[in-house]
């Protein structure tokens, strides 16, 4: 049996918008990242802390963590007490709540082979409760109509809807390092609803290869973005813009732009990126050609060179204060907050302009404000 579903979970917000996508992407490898093996390990340190908290049986995965760090620690102590004040909440109003860890959830009833796994699952009183943890520190990941959270509770419902008198489904994103939580609760019948009417008939058409290709955000995580067809046509259409300089471009040609410009730099890159593995395995470019990159010098043993500096009556050492985040891990954030509370401030940030769907407050009398800082 496949680890990995074609109509996974984790990949649902791509597919659904770009149904073809699935199948594009399976003539390609799964090259694998830092950021997902540092979110394996997190993963397995959380599920035995969890297991810990809730008296069961769970072998200490630290040793064999190749990621393991204070702030995985901090993180993952904290997903396990968020689940028990959850789990103690439950209780409240249901006896004994069924609490599951790392749950296969099976939702091919909708989707072709479809099936992830539940970081944890609860339910009490009528209430289904999918937790999701998210190690990530980049993106902002939130639970409201997110597809992945969705599937996850089908699943569930599939399990234990027979079984359970459920009518509402709560779904928690725990994203530790962007210190988010995030919840969207949904009655069980318009989960079943948008099942029915959104994810049954376009992962049908993702199964098939069929449907259109979208360009949008979801490119991001997408193994055919470097050379995808329809999103080079979606940001080649800028170059409409090239020989126009900015004072020139009305308010809507500038507010186009504007909507467009991350992913015209990130599919920028990606192509680059592609290029140079390309050029790096044999392929030749016309007109350019791999040279040797800039490199700095570094020591090539840092004892040798500590003892001939202090030789010659030198300190080769730089001392300064530890900034507040290496300050925050050696101290632990309680401890950082009891001890240097008072002495911490963080200042106005600079002007960012970003989409009005941004959560964050809009900064009023910013020219007065950002010329009084600067």
């Amino acid at each position: 049996m496949p680890n990995h579903a074609l109509l996974s979970a984790s990949s649902s917000h791509r597919w659904l918008h770009c149904p073809p996508s699935a199948r594009l992407c399976e003539g390609y490898d799964d090259k694998g990242s830092n950021f997902a093996a540092e979110g394996t390990d997190a993963h397995a340190l959380c599920e035995y802390k969890l297991r810990k908290a809730l008296g069961m049986e769970a072998k200490d995965p630290t040793e064999d963590l190749s990621w393991y760090d204070a702030e995985m620690e901090e993180s993952a102590t904290g997903y396990a007490a968020f689940v028990m004040e959850m789990v103690e909440e439950a209780k409240k109003t249901c006896p004994d709540p069924v609490v599951l860890i790392e749950q296969r959830l099976d939702y091919s009833r909708y989707v072709a082979e479809g099936f992830g796994t539940g970081d944890c699952v609860i339910i009490a009183d009528g209430t289904l409760h999918i937790v999701d943890f998210k190690y990530g520190r980049g993106i902002l990941v939130e639970a409201e109509d997110n597809p992945q959270m969705m599937l996850y509770a089908l699943g569930a419902l599939e399990l234990f809807d027979c079984l359970y008198d459920i009518d509402t489904v709560n779904m928690t994103i725990f994203q530790p390092r962007r210190g988010n939580v995030s919840t969207y609760t949904l009655p069980k019948a318009g989960l079943y609803e948008w099942a029915d009417t959104v994810l049954a008939p376009t992962a049908q058409l993702a199964w098939n290869g069929e449907g259109e290709y979208h360009c949008g955000e979801w490119c991001q995580f997408c193994k055919a973005k470097a050379d995808c067809r329809e999103r080079a046509n979606a940001n080649k259409e800028l170059a409409k813009y090239e020989f126009k300089q900015p004072p020139l471009l009305t308010d809507e040609e500038v507010e186009e732009i504007l909507g467009r410009i991350d992913e015209l730099i990130a599919w920028a890159s990606d192509i680059r990126d592609y290029a140079l593995q390309a050029a790096i395995s044999g392929k030749h470019w016309t007109g350019y050609k791999l040279v040797e990159g800039r490199s700095n010098r570094k020591y090539t043993d840092e004892r040798a060179v500590v003892a001939a500096v202090r030789a010659a009556g030198y300190d080769p050492y730089e001392h300064k204060v530890l900034g507040v985040t290496a300050m925050t891990t050696m101290l632990g954030k309680k401890q950082f907050n009891d001890i240097l509370g008072g002495l911490v401030t963080k200042p106005q940030g600079k002007p960012t302009l970003v989409p009005d769907s941004d959560k964050r407050p809009a900064m009023t009398n910013i020219i007065s404000e950002f010329m009084e800082d600067n």
